[in-house]
């Protein structure tokens, strides 16, 4: 199990596992590293940690920077300043159809690597040739995405604040309308874009994989039945609070008081009425007496 620790060489770069080699080092230190890249600088983003079997074979450590290794990056980013703009002369020259971005020097210059943007593939091979004879190291052409071009350069986005990939994101994520529209946002490309032209990262925050117009219903359905059972309750509760003298004096109790104080005296209660008792009682017609001669 060997000691290893995370290096990142970019403020917001990817952080790769390099073999401490026996050295001592702590968080935030600044090391020498043979990457494939070449010698570079990097920075302690992980602590010490124990890696039973790693995917690869890993790259070791060879030093702590010191300050001629220091001074040395700092020479070289005017070197790469130079570097860049010869470039970009040579491809104006060219009439290439590409846009530089920025270059990259290894720290013991061995390599220079530029990158840029172009809508499809690029011929670039004369253009290589003049880089190769004006520095005399190799060159290497890198072409990349508009995202990876403005964590490279830098921005401020439509909040103001400084782009999310330059400050702390390490990777990009897969960003569709979807997430705009379960959000409830404006389906407009143009507000929805970010500096990159792309649809802007912060779209993925508050986006949950799985909830679509279907969670919803069903949330806003959870959220009506419990609203129900509190306005139930709170009626079951008001009732409660009623005095009973209310309570008991209903309708139908007021009316059968009646018949009960009639049964009190003995007096009979009245049969109620039917349809036999409704009709029209025939009269009896009595015979007179025959009146008696004067």
């Amino acid at each position: 199990m060997p000691n290893v620790v995370g290096i990142r060489f970019k403020s917001c770069g990817k952080i790769y596992d390099f073999e401490i080699n026996g050295l001592e080092v702590h968080k935030g230190d600044r090391v020498i590293i043979d990457s494939e890249f070449g010698l570079s600088i990097g920075n302690i983003a992980v602590d010490t940690h124990f890696v039973e079997k790693p995917a690869k074979e890993l790259k070791k450590v060879l030093r702590l920077a010191n300050e001629d290794d220091l001074q040395q990056k700092q020479e070289n980013e005017k070197f790469e300043r130079e570097a860049k703009s010869f470039c970009y002369e040579r491809i104006t020259a060219r009439g290439l159809p590409m846009k530089l971005v920025c270059s990259e020097a290894a720290l013991d210059r061995k390599r220079i690597v530029f990158y840029f943007t172009a809508d499809g593939r690029i011929d670039f091979r004369e253009l290589v040739k003049d880089l190769a004879a004006k520095f005399k190291t190799r060159i290497e052409m890198r072409q990349i995405g508009v995202r990876d071009k403005a964590k490279l350069v830098g921005g401020l986005g439509i909040c103001g604040k400084e782009l999310c990939c330059r400050l702390f994101l390490t990777s990009f994520e897969p960003i569709s309308i979807k997430m705009a529209k379960q959000q409830d946002l404006t389906l407009n490309t143009g507000k929805l874009s970010g500096t990159c032209g792309r649809l802007m990262c912060c779209l993925g925050y508050e986006y949950h994989e799985g909830e679509g117009t279907a969670a919803y219903k069903k949330a806003e359905e959870t959220a009506f039945e419990t609203a129900r059972s509190e306005v139930t309750e709170v009626a079951d509760e008001s009732l409660d609070t009623i005095s009973p003298e209310i309570v008991c004096c209903t309708t139908d109790q007021k009316t059968g008081n009646l018949p009960a104080a009639a049964e009190e005296k003995g007096e009979p209660q009245k049969p109620e009425a039917t349809a036999t008792h409704k009709r029209k009682r025939r009269r009896r017609h009595r015979r007179r007496a025959p009146k008696k001669d004067e």
